[in-house]
């Protein structure tokens, strides 16, 4: 089974996050990088599939010079090869941007399965591996729990709301969005970490992928972030009187149109 697990790497989570002057996003130089959380389960369940029925695991990354360090790591616990697209024309677009540039490089590739986080650590958004499954034009599961192989196929468990699962059938090639603490994750060995060194870690831009800067222009969804700030924090109080079915009723009230909280 050939297995293409979608990697990013996000800030540290205990980050002091420090907000530009015009508010447009986080000053990024300082800041220590880590592999998001649901990419590393999205990693060990491709090497467990990888030992129980063969096949080649490869990492694929987009983002800076950095990002190398996360697919160094990925390598050292298992993976056979990676892929970093490397381009400063995409470093900060939106999710249906990533998914095509994310598709045009697997499109290259003899893959069964592919393997994405449920979501990025950085801005959650929850919507790449949906989306790159449309692009690849494959049948994709989310929020997967447990994958079984079968009869050239595939079975997973999807986590639903209120404790619910459901048991889902698809063909394969498929993707499927992980979520976190569907397995025990590996540490990578001493072994690992030297065997790391000597796999190929292969560099594309958007002219290796057959793409131009005008083909991820005319594909933006006009996702733009106009300001981010820390929120303020006040204090108010206010006491309501009266016969308590009085008061309960304007509570009530007060709850769903005021604090919106149902």
């Amino acid at each position: 089974m050939n297995i293409v697990v979608c990697m990013k790497q996000v800030p540290v989570k205990d980050s002091l996050l420090k907000l530009k002057d015009d508010g447009s996003w986080i000053h990024e130089t300082d800041l220590n990088y880590e592999i998001n959380e649901s990419d590393h389960y999205a990693l060990e369940e491709a090497l467990r599939l990888k030992e129980k029925h063969g096949g080649e695991v490869v990492l694929l990354s987009m983002g800076p010079e950095r990002v190398k360090e996360a697919i160094k790591q990925g390598l050292a616990k298992g993976a056979d090869r990676a892929i970093h697209i490397d381009d400063t024309s995409f470093q900060s677009l939106d999710p249906d941007v990533n998914a095509k540039i994310l598709a045009a490089a697997i499109k290259k590739e003899q893959f069964d399965l592919v393997l994405t986080g449920l979501q990025s650590d950085d801005y959650g958004f929850a919507q790449t591996g949906v989306i790159l499954a449309e692009f690849l034009g494959v049948p994709h599961g989310t929020i997967v729990m447990e994958i079984q192989a079968q009869n050239g196929g595939i079975k997973v468990k999807r986590e639903l709301e209120a404790g619910w699962f459901q048991w889902v059938e698809l063909p394969l090639p498929a993707l499927l969005t992980i979520q976190s603490g569907i397995n025990q994750i590996r540490y990578a060995t001493i072994k690992g970490i030297m065997m790391a060194k000597k796999k190929e870690i292969k560099a594309l831009g958007l002219s290796d992928l057959g793409l131009s800067e005008d083909d991820v222009k005319q594909t933006e969804s006009g996702l733009k972030f106009h300001k981010i700030y820390i929120p303020e924090k006040t204090k108010q109080a206010e006491i309501l009187e009266g016969k308590p079915k009085d008061v309960a009723k304007e509570l009530v009230d007060k709850l769903k149109n005021e604090a919106k909280v149902f």
